[in-house]
Formats: C-alpha cells, structure tokens, sequence
C-alpha cells in the first residue's frame, strides 16, 4: 500500500510540474522574442538618424534662424553696416504697407496657372495614351524618354535658349519675317503677356513630362477589371476617363497640384534669366522669390526673412486650399 500510494502520489504530480515547465518555457520563449523586437526596433531608430540630422541641419535650423532674423533691422547702406537692431514685427508691417507683396504674388500665380493648365491636360492625355492597352503603341519607352528629357535640362539653360531664340533680332523673328507674318521684328521681351506665355510655356515644357509620368504610375495601378467592365457594360473611352479614371486618380492629382503650386511660389530661374532679373516690362513677370533675391542682394536680412516667413504662410494657406476644394468625402 505505502508503494502503491508512492506510485499514485507521483503520478498525481506530474502532470502539475509538467503544465509549470511548460508554462516556464513559454515566458521563456515570449521574453526572447520581445529582446529580438527590441533589438530589430533599435536598427529602425538608427537608420532615421541621417534623415532628422539633415532635416534639422538644413531644414528646422534654417527655418528658426529664418524667423528670428525677421525681427531683427539688418541691413547695409553702403559701407556701413546698420544692425542688428530688434524692432519686433517692423518688417512685416513694411513688407505689408509697401504694396509689393500683393502684385507679385499675382505676377506668380497668373505665371503658374498659365503653365499648370496646359501641362496637366496634356498629362492626362498622354497619360491615358500610353496606358490604353487597347492602342498597343509602339517604342514607347522612346516616347516616354522623350518626353521626360525636358524635365533633367538646366532651368538656366532652357531659359538661356528662349532668351536667345525669342530676342529682337533672333532665330523666330527672323523666321517670321521671312514667312511674311509679321513686317517688323516683334519685341518679345517688351511686352507683357508675350514674356508671361514664354515663363509660362518653358515651365509647362519642362515639367510635363514628370506630371505625365506620376499620372501614368496612378492610371497602372488602377484594377483592369474595372476598365473591362465599363465596356461590357457599353461605355465609350469618354466615360470610362472621367467616370473611373479621374475619380480614382484623384490622390495623385492632388499631389501633382500641391507640388506644382508649391513649385510655382518657388519660380525664379525661368523669369530671372529670361528678364535679366528686372521682371519687366514694368515688373509684371517679377515673381516672389525675385522680390525676395532682391533683398538678399541687398543684404536687407531683415526684410527678406520677413518675406520668407509671409511666403511659408502663404504656400501653407494655399495646399490647405488646395486639399480641402479637391479631395470630398465618400458617399456612402
């Protein structure tokens, strides 16, 4: 009996320390995939270093000193260096009082949407042509790098050929007297919707070619089955474009028009070069960031950093505007 109890005894305990060992070896095992998460999560951290070191460097800091000098008068006359002098938000007043702001502002977004139209409807087009399976075109990687050659070109050297092509005694004048359309040269430069329609037409050049690539990479990744549908179901090619694909290529549109107004406020070398840094005829081609060169070349600190903050707000209000007007909400 003493034995059979042993026997019983020990056959009553072991399924008890066999569910503790088991449960021990589980901790064990859940604790070692944590320290592995851990040590996988710390790699993560430090590849972001070379990322927040260069968008502290050249982003925040730039951003902070930015502001700070925009209280501060700043300026050279002559030789003599007057400042730095704090004057609280003075700048910002004279950037506002003086009128200037408002006329290039225009100056910049008559310049922008002038180039942006053409370009995003010719995207849309090409866009649509190179992705229509049914057209089955031919070359067209050659196409496509055609198209896109306009975009690795130098802002400074595109504006340097129409500078030259477009001058008062060059190549176009010279071509259209010849045709008989005109009887004089026409003084491109000289008037200002013809030096407009030139900043405008070099910038629609220049980046038709990256809007119709990003487009074409949204129209890929929309599901064919959709497209076959629709025409079982007897839409035209007009339908399926405005019925499927530009309501599921809306993200990237919105993309595309964010960056390009942002670009946009950004316009400088084109109309810089293309109007020897005057903006005229009477500064209608003058945009932003020429109002705001003129400054740093003045060394007036002051002012442009006050002009710099009113473009950052600027550029902020706009790609909110831009946000909320194009993308609603779902119906459900």
């Amino acid at each position: 009996m003493r034995a059979n109890s042993n026997t019983i005894g020990f056959t009553l305990s072991a399924p008890w320390g066999f569910e503790k060992t088991r449960k021990e070896s589980k901790k064990g095992t859940l604790m070692k995939k944590r320290s592995k998460v851990v040590s996988y999560n710390k790699w993560g951290y430090i590849f972001l270093i070379p990322f927040v070191v260069v968008y502290l460097v050249f982003q925040m800091v730039p951003l902070v000193t930015t502001i700070y000098n925009s209280f501060f008068e700043n300026y050279r006359s002559g030789l003599k260096q007057i400042g730095p002098n704090f004057i609280g938000i003075q700048n910002y007043i004279t950037i506002i009082t003086n009128g200037d702001l408002p006329t290039y502002f225009k100056n910049t977004m008559i310049m922008w949407v002038m180039g942006f139209v053409p370009q995003i409807i010719l995207s849309l087009l090409l866009g649509a042509w190179f992705t229509d399976p049914s057209l089955r075109l031919k070359c067209q990687g050659f196409f496509k790098t055609v198209i896109y050659m306009p975009n690795l070109i130098m802002a400074s050297a595109f504006s340097m050929l129409f500078f030259t092509l477009f001058a008062d005694s060059g190549p176009i004048n010279s071509l259209l007297l010849n045709m008989g359309v005109i009887t004089e040269s026409y003084k491109f430069m000289s008037h200002i919707w013809s030096v407009r329609t030139l900043v405008a037409f070099m910038n629609c050049v220049m980046w038709f070619g990256n809007t119709t690539i990003l487009l074409m990479a949204g129209m890929m990744g929309i599901d064919p089955s959709l497209f076959e549908a629709a025409q079982v179901d007897g839409a035209t090619a007009n339908q399926i474009f405005y019925k499927i694909t530009l309501p599921l290529l809306k993200p990237i549109l919105i993309y595309v028009m964010i960056t390009s107004l942002i670009g946009g406020l950004q316009m400088f070398d084109v109309p810089q070069i293309l109007t020897n840094g005057s903006g005229d005829p009477m500064r209608s081609s003058m945009t932003l960031i020429m109002y705001l060169n003129k400054h740093l070349f003045s060394k007036n600190y002051g002012l442009a950093g006050a002009l710099s903050v009113f473009m950052f707000i600027i550029t902020g209000i706009l790609s909110f505007m831009v946000f909320k007007f194009t993308s609603s909400k779902e119906v459900k």
